[in-house]
């Protein structure tokens, strides 16, 4: 019944999960600033379209490595400790990049470590939201904050330039330097405190050569499970159909339209994405929603591929916002993915894949331009879109037969590689006792024998 969905508002009057999204909102919005703030700041001082295009990507490749490397960190250490830390650090750094006269080298190197500390973050974060929020409520909540990053974004498209030139690069910097810090004051005051999901790290969990194993045993435990390796898949998708945001201004350009164009075109498909994330989880049935991913998957390419026609910059428009309707199934995907991780691999295995997404999306945008140069750029996001279909309909027929969550969609049971120590001694233990209580009323049962032979006994004598 309608009167029975989990509404957005129902939600947010959770408290842990409304200040965890006032905090993500308020810093996303930060970041976009950040962005262009740093890129008119490096341009201003260098005059350098390379060394520009550089300072924007440290802003995105750094965090691949620290996916990988630090986000065991977010199973290792209690989860609001992390989130709280990493804010903190990131409030300094950006800080110190708004001070006047920082060279431009110790600016980048200042910007590496930030973004570094975005991953463990982002890792202690999303293993809390199981937590915090159960069931619908935790899909509905992700699609919220999948749709408040989308949003974001687009303010950053539409007006992060018009900030930057009313109040300058440094303070943009200063301003989102300021919003870190708030989150970590949000975050301290309204988050519970919880301990590590790895109660005891050991030798294998702790810091330094055991951050090796982590990661080996986080791939482990993606690629052992097809479930998880479907998910995955469905998830890198992502790095097709990048591919026109990444070709977004020759694609204007040859429709003979400039810097307005492509601003409407880089914004249609989160724009999309948005609108298609809130009518994926207030329409579509709980029951529905893991059975419609893969289609929902490929359909996202089909109006890419009708790009291959040369269409007008209006209905590009329209194909763009409709494919980015369609990626609004990536919602389902992160909480599938989520949910099927157990708790303690949780921080790392999204780590993992948060950075293989950034990865495939860097690829794909270098993909895709190549072909552009070779064929054009209407065949670039043609081609990805047919491609991204084909795989799509691959992977959703492996999920419809490895998945046994389509038969139960409300219950994401945990895979687990092997029985944990800690396991095997307390089902020892539950043996034992077994045992013993056994024996204990074997020995009562004996001992009413013998007291019904001596009563009978006695009376055989009487």
């Amino acid at each position: 019944m309608a009167s029975d969905r989990v509404t957005f508002a129902a939600v947010l009057r959770i408290p842990e999960f409304r200040v965890l999204w006032v905090a993500d909102a308020q810093s996303a919005i930060g970041d976009q600033l950040a962005r262009v703030a740093l890129s008119v700041l490096v341009f201003e001082r260098t005059a350098s379209a390379l060394l520009t295009a550089l300072a924007y990507a440290l802003t995105f490749v750094p965090a691949m490595l620290g996916g990988v490397l630090l986000s065991g960190l977010a199973d290792r250490l209690p989860r609001r400790q992390v989130m709280i830390g990493c804010d903190l650090i990131r409030a300094v750094l950006l800080g110190c990049m708004a001070i006047p006269r920082v060279p431009i080298w110790l600016l980048c190197s200042l910007l590496v470590v930030a973004v570094l500390t975005e991953a463990p973050f982002m890792a202690a974060e999303s293993s809390l939201m199981p937590i915090i929020l159960d069931g619908e409520y935790y899909i509905v909540g992700t699609g919220l904050r999948t749709i408040t990053n989308q949003v974001a974004q687009l303010a950053g498209f539409a007006g992060g330039g018009l900030v930057i030139a009313l109040i300058g690069a440094r303070a943009g910097l200063a301003l989102d330097a300021a919003t870190f810090a708030l989150s970590a004051v949000l975050i301290r005051l309204a988050v519970k405190a919880r301990p590590a999901a790895i109660a005891e790290p050991s030798a294998q969990h702790s810091v330094g050569p055991g951050v090796l194993s982590g990661v080996v045993s986080g791939l482990r435990l993606i690629f052992h499970d097809p479930r998880l390796r479907i998910l995955l898949g469905l998830s890198w998708l992502a790095g097709l159909y990048v591919v026109p945001e990444g070709v977004a201004a020759p694609y204007a350009y040859d429709l003979d339209h400039g810097a307005v164009a492509t601003g409407l075109l880089m914004a249609s498909m989160p724009a999309g994405t948005a609108l298609g994330t809130y009518l994926w989880v207030r329409f579509v049935p709980t029951e529905q929603r893991p059975r419609w991913m893969g289609p929902m998957a490929a359909a996202v390419g089909l109006p890419l591929a009708l790009c291959g026609l040369h269409p007008n910059l209006v209905l590009s428009l329209v194909l763009w916002t409709v494919a980015g309707l369609f990626f609004g199934y990536q919602v389902q995907v992160i909480t599938e993915f989520v949910r099927t991780v157990p708790d303690q691999q949780r921080g790392q295995a999204i780590g993992i894949a948060s950075s293989g997404l950034l990865a495939v999306q860097g690829f794909g945008i270098l993909l895709g331009g190549a072909v552009a140069g070779l064929w054009g750029v209407n065949a670039a996001v043609a081609s990805a879109g047919l491609l991204g279909t084909a795989l799509a309909v691959g992977l959703s027929w492996s999920w419809h037969r490895a998945s046994p969550a389509r038969l139960h969609p409300q219950v994401a049971e945990p895979i687990r590689l092997a029985a944990s120590v800690e396991d095997r001694v307390a089902e020892d233990r539950v043996a034992e006792e077994r045992v013993a209580g056994d024996l204990v009323a074997g020995d009562l049962v004996a001992k009413d024998v013998v007291a019904e032979n001596r009563v009978a006994e006695d009376r055989s004598s009487a």
